[in-house]
């Protein structure tokens, strides 16, 4: 299984951080590879093993529950790397997350989002937790970073966004509400980002249509040397969860990974792996969030996660879980 990385100036991103607040580096890097090397010789992504203990030392030693707030406030585009450096190279917004919903898996390769653009309103929606990491700090730090990455592209330092937490408020919600607006909202059954349609046509004022698309060669290249090294498995799973509630046939999902039908069956028997226990996985995954976070009817998650009956459904999550959906929702 290839490695998960994420991009280097996260990681000293935060180190600074800790350090600022008298934090001694030695402990902040114990139990990363960091440790024992050369930290002047960091490369320029670091293993989302090492980002993980970096963020758990972290919230230990700095005991702040708004940690991954400050940590996305701090991400501005230079410290997305040459993805930041593309966005700015855009005509408008637009353009810009294009190339960021193209491109997002080089900042990284858990993230997945879906992008909707209506009249009024666009929102940018995660499809699954985008970290391995605490589940609070993980959207903390996805939606900050995203809102400071617009403010910075747009010139506009008091921008102000609707963001849904998929989770209770928690004791520190006025953090929230002072980096993001007073439009936030908990307990939602979808995390997701939303803005006005409008900003979409804002001009960027370092548009330069040349060097965009030197950018954008650079950061094919680059997803396709971390794609090159991700099972069949891993691509499948991460489609499906992008996919939620849509759920493709075997062949059609071979299609989306450029695989002919009989290529990808043999791949993911070579994996030890099948289509139908990767779909089922992915489904499994989708009811247990509804269950656990959200009321709705179990008639209405039955027919979000592709059944049109409420018993199948439960004998179908029993049979991929151990636990019946009632059990799930109670709590055990």
């Amino acid at each position: 299984m290839p490695t998960k990385t994420t991009p280097a100036q996260y990681a000293l991103i935060l180190i600074d951080m800790v350090e600022q607040r008298g934090g001694e580096r030695q402990q902040l890097l114990q139990g990363t590879s960091m440790a024992s090397g050369s930290f002047a010789s960091i490369g320029a992504r670091v293993e989302e093993t090492d980002f993980s203990g970096l963020v758990t030392n972290a919230l230990s030693m700095t005991r702040d529950p708004a940690l991954g707030l400050h940590l996305g406030m701090r991400l501005n585009l230079g410290a997305h790397a040459i993805l930041g450096q593309a966005f700015m190279t855009c005509r408008n917004l637009g353009e810009a997350l294009d190339l960021f919903l193209k491109y997002h898996h080089l900042l990284s390769s858990n993230l997945s989002l879906a992008f909707d653009a209506g009249e009024d309103w666009c929102c940018l929606a995660s499809t699954e937790r985008p970290l391995e990491l605490p589940e609070q700090f993980s959207y903390e730090l996805l939606f900050a970073g995203i809102l400071n990455t617009l403010r910075g592209l747009l010139n506009d330092p008091n921008l102000e966004v609707h963001v849904d937490f998929p989770y209770p408020a928690p004791d520190h919600a006025d953090d929230y509400y002072r980096v993001f607006g007073p439009q936030v909202r908990f307990d939602c059954a979808k995390p997701a980002l939303r803005f006005h349609s409008r900003l979409l046509t804002t001009a960027l004022p370092a548009s330069n249509p040349a060097l965009r698309s030197l950018y954008e060669q650079e950061c094919a290249r680059l997803l396709a040397d971390l794609e090159s090294e991700m099972s069949v498995e891993e691509q499948t799973l991460r489609l499906l969860r992008k996919l939620e509630g849509q759920y493709p046939q075997m062949p059609q999902v071979a299609h989306m990974l450029n695989l002919s039908a009989r290529t990808y069956r043999r791949r993911l028997q070579d994996e030890q792996q099948s289509f139908q226990n990767l779909l089922d996985r992915v489904r499994a995954e989708h009811a247990t969030h509804y269950l656990i976070n959200t009321r709705l009817p179990l008639s209405t998650i039955a027919y979000m996660v592709g059944f049109n009956d409420s018993s199948n459904f439960r004998r179908a999550y029993a049979k991929w879980t151990g636990d019946s959906p009632g059990e799930v929702r109670r709590g055990g």
